[in-house]
């Protein structure tokens, strides 16, 4: 079991995505949600992103919260 904690910048190593400050920086301000949209939904993922991040909801994982994290993100 993974027991360590999960930060925006393992949760970004963890999608494939450049994870330092600078990217993620970056991705906040390159991409948005509309109120409607479930972050899993947004264009901008992958198949395996979005699923990723739909399973770490549903099933109220330990990354869920740094998932939901990003979304309050994204929305800001």
């Amino acid at each position: 079991m993974d027991t360590s904690q999960h930060t925006l910048n393992t949760l970004f190593e963890q999608l494939g995505l450049p994870s330092d400050a600078g990217a993620i920086d970056s991705f906040l301000e390159n991409h948005t949600l509309e109120p409607e949209t479930r972050l899993e939904q947004a264009g901008f993922w992958s198949a395996g992103q979005a699923q990723f991040i739909r399973e770490a909801l549903e099933e109220d994982s330990d990354w869920s919260e740094i998932v939901d994290q990003l979304d309050t993100l994204l929305r800001g």
